[in-house]
């Protein structure tokens, strides 16, 4: 009985990201939110080809490094306290979250000691509500002019990042990717020279690819429901 589940949840997986690959523009990176998930269901995503992962919590995200492939692109996309930097410095290929000065510092400072550069997404606050964190427009803007930041050598700010409103409302949410793509191109003309731009999840990533999304962060449609216990 345990097996077959199993094998019916491999099946799915593999399903899932083929399915969800064949319908992305060229141009547009999928990162699969493994959090919380086995490295036996990873693993099957990395069998079809998937080898961007993202996860949110430090020590499940340096839990996997350690034990699975090491040609697996490892992204950071939950919160991240200046605290628990040093334990990802060493490897973590994108953080997505970054949303101070305090926190570039640490990532700046956590790459020299490993001699290498990290890169890096600003987090902008798009959403209407309060808890989610991220610079505004013009804190965006002016730190990425200001001499504190170009003095920072081993970080690259490489796009933005942003969380839509939780909400059925699918014109607040096109409102909100809309405006992080204004700001994205604005930065682009003023000689930032930014890749990326990363919005949309599982529920609303088709609708952020319409907005300009060129990095989508999907964990259920991929791997299911997730078990937070």
């Amino acid at each position: 009985m345990f097996t077959s589940k199993y094998n019916l949840l491999i099946m799915s997986i593999t399903r899932n990201i083929l399915q969800i690959k064949s319908t992305l523009p060229q141009n547009v990176t999928l990162v699969a939110v493994s959090k919380t998930k086995p490295n036996e269901a990873i693993l099957e995503a990395y069998n079809v080809g998937q080898r961007i992962f993202g996860e949110n919590k430090v020590q499940e995200l340096t839990e996997k490094y350690d034990s699975l492939p090491k040609d697996i692109e490892w992204h950071m996309i939950g919160h991240l306290q200046t605290n628990k930097v040093k334990y990802i410095a060493p490897f973590v290929s994108l953080i997505h979250g970054v949303d101070s000065f305090k926190l570039l510092q640490e990532i700046n400072k956590r790459a020299a000691q490993n001699n290498r550069s990290i890169n890096c997404l600003l987090q902008v606050h798009i959403a209407e509500e309060e808890t989610k964190f991220g610079f505004n427009e013009a804190e965006v803007i002016d730190l990425l002019v200001s001499t504190e930041f170009k003095s920072l050598q081993n970080i690259s700010i490489v796009g933005l990042m942003g969380m839509a409103t939780f909400t059925d409302d699918e014109n607040q949410i096109r409102k909100e990717f809309t405006s992080l793509k204004q700001l994205f191109d604005k930065l682009q003309t003023s000689n930032f020279k930014l890749q990326t731009l990363s919005m949309g999840m599982s529920g609303d990533y088709q609708l952020a690819i319409e907005c300009g999304s060129t990095m989508v962060r999907v964990g259920s449609s991929i791997f299911g429901n997730r078990n937070y216990h």
